[in-house]
Parts: C-alpha cells; sequence; structure tokens
C-alpha cells in the first residue's frame, strides 16, 4: 500500500501516494574536495525517554560512514542539553569512536560545559576547569574535539574579554586543532549574545580575534546563523588554513559548492535527514559535475528549512521522523518525549517533502508507519 491520507493545512485530508524510491549512489572511496560531517541523532530506547538504544544508535554512525560522511558526534542534534547529559554523552562518544575506528570513519566530537548549571552561581574558573574535563576526555579518546558553544560561559561572561580568556585558556591546552561552534539563539535562546555583544558584527569580530590568536589551534569553525552572507564575509576573514563548516540548515547548498574558487566545508544536522543525497551530492562535486550536485540537493534545501523551521530548537523531531519513517529506528521517539514537539500537518508535510527529495528509501514502509504517527497524534489530541 503506497497511499495514505494525509492532512493539509486547512484541516482537511487528501490522499497522496508515494512516488518510486530513488536509488542512490554509494562512494567508492573518501570524498575528497569537501570536508563532511552529519551530526548525528540518537535513537530513544522504545521503552524509556531516558535511555538509548544502543544498538540503533550505532548502527545509524555505520550508516553515515557507509556514505562517505564523517560523523559530528554528541552534538545538539543529538539533543545534548536537551535530553543528553554529560554522563550518557561521555559513554556515546566512547562508544563511537571505538566504532569510527573500526571502520575508519571520520569523527569528531562535542566537548562543552553542559554538566554545569548555566545560573547566576557559575563562575569563569567553572567553565574552564568544565571545558578541561569534557576536551581532556575527548582528545583522550583519541578524537578530534568540536568545541561547543557554552551556556554557562554566556551566563557567567560578563563581555568580550571573558570569552577571550576563557577560550584562549582552553585553546592554549589543546592537543590538536579543534573546531569551534557558534550556534545562534534560534537553535538555542540561552546562547544570545554569545561572544560578549548582543551585536552580531561585533560578536563577529570577537570570535574572528579569538580565532587570530589562536590559528594554529583552530582546525575550523562551524557556525549556525542561518545567515549566508554573514557566513560568507566571515570565511573571506579567516586566516589561511582555517575552515568554515558552514552549519547553516537553509543555505547549505550554496554555500557548500562556493563561488569564485572558496566553498565551506560541513557539519550539518540536515545530513543526518539528508545523508543519501548529501554523499550523492559530494561525490558529483568530487568528479567536478556541479549539475549533478544540485540535482542531488537542490530538492532537500525545502524539506530542510521545513525540518528547521521555527521554533528551530525542534528541528531534532523531523531528523528523528525521518529516520523512523526508513526503519533506522524502531519507534518514533525522542529523549524526554521530544516527539511531541511537532503538529501532525508539519509531520505530514516532511512526509511530502522527503517524498519529493526521494528520501523515502521503501514507500510501503514509510506509508505504514506515517500512518501510525497519524493515529498516535489523534490518540494524543483526544486525551
Amino acid at each position: 500500500m503506497r497511499t495514505i491520507q494525509l492532512p493539509r493545512a486547512d484541516g482537511t485530508l487528501a490522499s497522496y501516494t508515494v512516488r518510486e524510491p530513488r536509488v542512490w549512489p554509494a562512494p567508492t572511496g573518501p570524498i575528497r574536495t569537501r570536508v563532511a560531517y552529519a551530526a548525528a541523532h540518537v535513537v530513544c530506547d522504545p521503552h524509556s525517554d531516558a535511555e538509548l538504544d544502543w544498538d540503533a544508535t550505532l548502527a545509524y554512525r555505520r550508516h553515515l560512514w557507509s556514505l562517505g560522511l564523517g560523523v559530528a558526534e554528541a552534538m545538539d542534534t543529538a539533543q545534548r542539553g536537551t535530553g543528553l547529559d554529560w554522563a550518557v554523552a561521555r559513554e556515546l562518544i566512547g562508544r563511537s569512536i571505538a566504532e569510527a575506528r573500526a571502520v575508519n570513519g571520520l569523527i569528531a566530537c562535542g566537548a562543552g560545559t553542559d554538566h554545569l548549571a548555566p545560573d547566576v552561581r557559575v563562575t569563569l574558573d567553572a567553565v574552564e576547569r568544565g571545558y578541561e574535563e569534557q576536551v581532556g576526555y575527548v582528545e583522550g579518546q583519541g578524537a578530534r574535539v568540536i568545541l561547543m558553544a557554552s551556556r554557562a560561559l554566556a551566563r557567567a561572561a560578563r563581555g568580550p574579554a571573558d570569552y577571550r580568556r576563557v577560550y584562549g585558556t582552553i585553546l592554549r591546552q589543546v592537543r590538536r586543532p579543534v573546531i569551534l561552534h557558534w550556534l545562534g539563539d534560534m537553535f538555542d535562546p540561552q546562547l544570545a549574545g554569545y561572544w560578549g555583544a548582543p551585536d552580531l558584527d561585533a560578536a563577529m569580530e570577537v570570535c574572528l580575534d579569538i580565532i587570530g590568536q589562536h590559528q594554529e589551534r583552530v582546525d575550523g569553525i562551524k557556525i549556525s546563523l542561518l545567515d549566508p552572507q554573514r557566513e560568507i564575509e566571515m570565511r573571506a576573514r579567516l586566516p589561511a588554513g582555517v575552515r568554515m563548516y558552514t552549519g547553516d540548515d537553509f543555505n547549505y547548498d550554496r554555500l557548500i559548492l562556493g563561488e569564485n574558487g572558496v566553498h565551506s566545508d560541513g557539519l550539518l544536522g540536515i545530513f543526518d535527514a539528508i545523508a543519501p543525497a548529501a554523499s550523492a551530492a559530494l561525490q558529483a562535486l568530487d568528479r567536478g559535475d556541479v549539475a549533478g550536485y544540485r540535482a542531488a540537493l537542490d530538492s532537500t534545501v525545502p524539506l530542510s528549512r521545513h525540518i528547521f523551521e521555527p521554533p528551530t530548537y525542534a528541528y531534532k523531531t523531523g531528523i528523528v521522523f525521518l529516520a523512523y519513517l526508513n526503519g533506522h529506528q524502531p519507534q518514533f521517539r525522542l529523549l524526554g518525549g521530544g516527539e511531541s514537539q511537532r503538529s501532525a500537518g508539519h509531520l505530514a508535510e516532511l512526509f511530502r517533502l522527503a517524498d519529493a527529495a526521494g528520501l523515502l528509501a521503501d514507500p510501503e514502509r514509510a506509508v505504514e508507519r506515517m500512518g501510525r504517527v497519524l493515529a498516535w497524534t489523534r490518540s494524543r489530541a483526544s486525551v
């Protein structure tokens, strides 16, 4: 059965038939022209919304590596700080690094301060110690660090000088260059005013100054501001050898393609959801086939813009929903009950857009699982 009744924006139902699945090419070797990380989600245990299904979680990482993508582990896509605490993130990082080693997969792991409460009592000294603990663990396991934006630092800092102090302290200690992480407040309202400046132009100056002072310790910076012009401007001002990793889930297609020989690499939550298409696009770039790149990615952009629509922080629901439709996990569940953050109408439109992008691998399974989710949303609404 490949036809289903889906809700429309006006509340009525319309018949929808899923098209033939698209066959995506598997890479024959490493992707060469871009560095591309998928910020990977975690699979919730079917019987508990506070624990992980380790087998399914690690299997999904193997799936991403099989497509030639790297894994950005224990990031906000994995519900870091919104269900995934440091104790479990630590175990996840250790397990994923072991899996990466076994398949020669690219991995970088989030290190932050999420074991600290971002309240009025938190101090800069505590923030530094918090970063040191998590960075030390990731580096001790042999992986590259993604130095995550810190809610505790945003709470404790009184201005740019405090950011320079904390980042300088940590960057002087790292064993290998790290990826910095600038997450906009649309993703996490507690990070408003990051780098000690509410104005984004001023914040960029602080960030660039920190990178310039420690450029030998910085592999790159991931920015997730959903502002392509700001990313392009910052990219042009990075020191030689420091990468721009786009985190722009609205404009990744053109930012990764680049212009005039300058491009962004990728570290994206949407790459978790569109992994087969992202892999095919990057394979096309390796061949110099720009038309093939666009053909693979163009139809994913409306899907991504829908998944990341406001409230943007609820995007994890859509990422997990698509993984569920494609059989990568047995149930549509997120840590802490996050599956309830999007409406039936939102999920139905996601279903249509995923189909249009060729990202429903098995139409019959997708229809059956979409039906289950619609029945669940109706039962929830009647309670």
